[in-house]
């Protein structure tokens, strides 16, 4: 997953606690990260601290970065201050090759030409020394 470098961010930081932080850091090395179960080898995104299926202690996975889109709705009006003059844009549930289901931010193309199916892959954007949020564009 290539790691882009604005020279730099002026949005609101992720405030991940300790269960999070992994998936933010893997994400500055260049890396998409959702969790397995060792026990029942359910997959899951968001991290948790237990696995959502039989209660054990996920384990951290490297997905592929690629996915298509399952579904996405565009954002028209938002006051807040530090995204409302990007609007119009996409937020989007990504399906990953692996199955698991994550939402992030849709760049890259028009909001008009997304569609459910459209094939996309993970690029991350490092919003500080060592984190970095993933966001996705068309493959």
């Amino acid at each position: 997953m290539e790691v882009v470098r604005p020279e730099a961010w002026h949005k609101p930081l992720p405030d991940p606690d300790a269960t999070e932080r992994p998936f933010y850091e893997a994400a500055a090395r260049g890396e998409l990260r959702f969790q397995q179960c060792p026990a029942c080898a359910h997959r899951q995104f968001y991290p948790r601290a237990l696995c959502t299926a039989c209660g054990a202690a996920p384990e951290w996975a490297i997905a592929s970065g690629r996915g298509s889109v399952y579904t996405f709705t565009i954002l028209r009006q938002y006051h807040a201050e530090h995204f409302r003059d990007e609007l119009p844009y996409v937020v989007a549930m990504i399906e990953l090759e692996e199955g698991v289901k994550m939402f992030g931010t849709l760049t890259g193309c028009e909001p008009e030409a997304v569609r459910i199916g459209l094939p996309v892959e993970a690029y991350a954007v490092e919003v500080e020394a060592g984190t970095a949020i993933p966001f996705w564009r068309p493959a």
